[in-house]
């Protein structure tokens, strides 16, 4: 397996392209992730650098970004960083930090943030619990979603309250043997 450490742009993006399609549409855990990847409508915005400050300002660049195209050019981004952010409890307090900074800088019922960690852990669970994987994806990844986007999504389908629910029982029948043979953690895909 590659190191975080080494992984540049490109692989990044590819890696979380696999992610995306064979996890999160393969798997249906996000039913209305295929649309908008179909339309080509997810920016994958890849940060290189180990500096945590200078994440949350490309996370706010992203934002603005976003807020100024149409949902119908880009309707969510992916702020990708594979060389920062190791220990998920450190990405968990940043993943606080900026939803409060996104808050300030206007975007409260704007953007919602979703987070994504390779070691992300419910409260609760143990860190080898198979319902974890609902949220891991190769690399720490904050995810930028439009308010609006969320609202007509969740009011397109029926009881989008049991997604989580659901998402669960996937994955405990797929059990931790059948999402290793997904392959899609980091350095899986090669471009």
């Amino acid at each position: 397996m590659t190191s975080p450490a080494t992984i540049d742009a490109i692989q990044a993006e590819a890696d979380m392209r696999r992610w995306l399609e064979r996890a999160v549409i393969g798997l249906n855990l996000c039913p209305f992730a295929k649309a908008v990847h179909a339309k080509a409508q997810i920016r994958y915005a890849v940060y290189l650098p180990t500096d945590e400050a200078a994440l949350i300002d490309a996370l706010l660049a992203e934002a603005d970004e976003l807020a100024a195209l149409d949902a119908s050019v880009r309707d969510t981004t992916l702020l990708i960083a594979p060389n920062t952010l190791a220990d998920f409890l450190d990405f968990n307090d940043f993943t606080a930090r900026a939803e409060r900074r996104l808050a300030r800088a206007g975007f409260d019922g704007v953007f919602q943030l979703a987070s994504f960690h390779p070691h992300f852990q419910f409260a609760g669970t143990d860190a080898d619990d198979i319902g974890n994987a609902t949220n891991r994806a190769p690399y720490p990844t904050l995810h930028l979603l439009r308010e609006d986007s969320v609202s007509r999504a969740v009011e397109a389908f029926p009881e989008a309250e049991a997604i989580f629910e659901r998402n669960i029982e996937t994955l405990e029948a797929l059990g931790p043997d059948g999402w290793a043979a997904l392959d899609v953690g980091p350095g899986s895909a090669r471009p």
